[in-house]
């Protein structure tokens, strides 16, 4: 078991930091030695998750099944899924929908427009909740003291020009969108991308995920998102919670 938690340790280290892998990337971030990021790495390949180029390890599609084992087995997604391509419909934009883990925003369900919005949004993905719309909403739902605890732990990252990285501009928007239900980025990710999120809550008023839009800011601007966007946003996020 131990060398299936080490193992699991360097699937999970994939994703948009790491696309590839060196042996020594791969012992770097996950505190495992050399030797046994070497072996890990040879295992999964040879059992097909992994190619190697002699230099690089990178994923093959058999490793969306690891993923894909949430999304057919977890309702949310499932019942999710018929909301996001209605919205999709209305508004002409992705739509995607994320949970909180581990102080990541992660996509587990979305419907994509024709033309290509972002390649970094995609089902699987996980995004520090800090950075992202979707995961300002998400958590937004914590207490006090789970959210002070979660800032204490937060390194911020600039991603682009216009990336939050103060810690208490952070928190002000986490607390803004536990007001107001609703949070934005501008560009904070990927320069010319905008976003907004709004809480998917239950019938009991927690918040089980977070539905966003993703829109070119040739597009719309900030205002227009909220006064046009927002109220879909809303209704089909409320349809999903009725289902929860």
């Amino acid at each position: 078991m131990a060398g299936l938690a080490k193992g699991l340790a360097v699937i999970e280290t994939f994703g948009q930091a790491y696309p590839q892998l060196t042996v020594s990337e791969a012992a770097q971030a996950t505190g495992l030695t050399r030797a046994t990021a070497r072996r890990c790495l040879l295992t999964l390949t040879e059992l097909g998750y992994l190619t190697h180029d002699g230099k690089y390890f990178r994923p093959t599609p058999r490793m969306a099944r690891l993923g894909g084992s949430y999304t057919r087995t977890d309702p949310l997604p499932r019942l999710a899924q018929p909301q996001l391509a209605a919205a999709r419909q209305e508004l002409g934009e992705s739509i995607s929908l994320a949970v909180l883990d581990e102080g990541n925003a992660v996509f587990v369900a979305r419907a994509e427009t024709e033309r290509i919005v972002s390649a970094g949004v995609r089902i699987g993905v996980r995004l520090p909740a800090y950075s992202t719309a979707t995961g300002r909403v998400l958590l937004a739902a914590l207490s006090d003291a789970e959210l002070d605890a979660y800032l204490d732990g937060c390194r911020p990252e600039r991603r682009t020009e216009k990336s939050v990285v103060d810690l208490e501009e952070i928190r002000r928007r986490i607390v803004d969108a536990r007001t107001e239900q609703v949070a934005f980025t501008d560009e904070e990710l990927e320069l010319g991308m905008r976003s907004m999120a709004t809480p998917v809550q239950d019938a009991q008023g927690n918040t089980r995920a977070a539905l966003s839009v993703s829109a070119f800011t040739a597009r719309i601007t900030l205002e227009d998102m909220r006064e046009q966007f927002l109220p879909v946003l809303r209704e089909h996020a409320e349809r999903i919670g009725r289902m929860l």
